[in-house]
């Protein structure tokens, strides 16, 4: 049975590839874009199995009537991609007021009001997946990306929380934790912060780190991993995709635990005398 998908983001990149699989195998998909014209060509090669929508992930308003117009269109809504979003290059002191809150704007915000617009629709449904398109970085930082960090962390711990508090509606939420891919997000998708020069041996250490041969995956192979993970009867809170994500994070969080292990007595000591009933 094929399935109605809402896709932000769906003009090029990770978006583009991920509804053109959708509708290879028969699924209908609502594609979403900050340009129409950019999504065209899917609705010419596909027809009326796609239905192609510009939204500013950014304007609630707007993500509310996407949703209305997706829901009065096909009738349903199986699965939500909240795959907008972009990277914001530059070191934490470097980036200035707006450049901090646009990125938050549509990374985080965009995420939360596709998903607050979709939810109604999917509890009448009494079943819906919502995935969110985080990154690894939304677990583990790296230096140089520190508000798109931020961002990504602000999606994974309003996800986790969303999964607890919807799935006795019968709603999936499951998160996508893609590390580097040769995708426009780094590209002319990017925004970059004014430069300090003081900054350089950070960012030409972060470049090389980022150099290393195969260190970005491969988009198009992206794919079968997401259609394996809409197809899921019991999918899983979070997925890592590419080769690199899965030993960064361990790393990262053995480093963590090995942290709150040597600093323990000083944790508990902090707590004071235990309250008693």
């Amino acid at each position: 049975m094929s399935k109605v998908i809402l896709i932000t983001g769906a003009s090029r990149g990770f978006g583009k590839i991920w509804a053109e699989a959708f509708l290879k195998r028969g699924d209908k998909v609502v594609a979403t874009g900050r340009s129409i014209a950019a999504l065209q060509d899917l609705a010419d090669e596909y027809g009326d199995q796609v239905l192609p929508l510009q939204l500013d992930v950014n304007d609630r308003e707007a993500s509310f009537a996407a949703v209305n117009k997706a829901k009065e269109h096909f009738g349903r809504i199986d699965v939500l991609i909240n795959n907008a979003g972009y990277g914001l290059f530059g070191t934490v002191e470097e980036t200035s007021e707006q450049e901090a809150r646009s990125q938050m704007e549509t990374n985080f915000f965009g995420v939360l009001w596709l998903t607050q617009a979709v939810l109604p629709v999917m509890r009448a449904q009494k079943s819906g997946h919502i995935i969110q398109v985080s990154s690894y970085l939304g677990l583990i930082t790296v230096p140089v990306l520190g508000i798109y960090n931020a961002s990504k962390f602000a999606v994974e711990g309003l996800t986790e929380t969303l999964a607890s508090e919807v799935k006795a509606f019968g709603i999936n939420v499951s998160l996508v934790e893609p590390n580097g891919y040769a995708t426009n997000w780094s590209g002319d998708s990017a925004f970059q912060t004014k430069s300090m020069e003081i900054y350089n041996p950070v960012k030409e250490a972060f470049q090389q780190a980022a150099s290393i041969p195969g260190f970005f995956g491969q988009p198009e192979a992206t794919a079968e991993a997401i259609l394996k993970l809409v197809d899921a009867a019991n999918p899983p809170l979070r997925l890592l995709l590419g080769a690199f994500a899965y030993p960064a994070v361990k790393e990262a969080y053995q480093e963590r635990l090995a942290s709150f292990e040597e600093w323990k007595s000083v944790s508990e000591a902090a707590h004071g005398e235990p309250l008693t009933a």
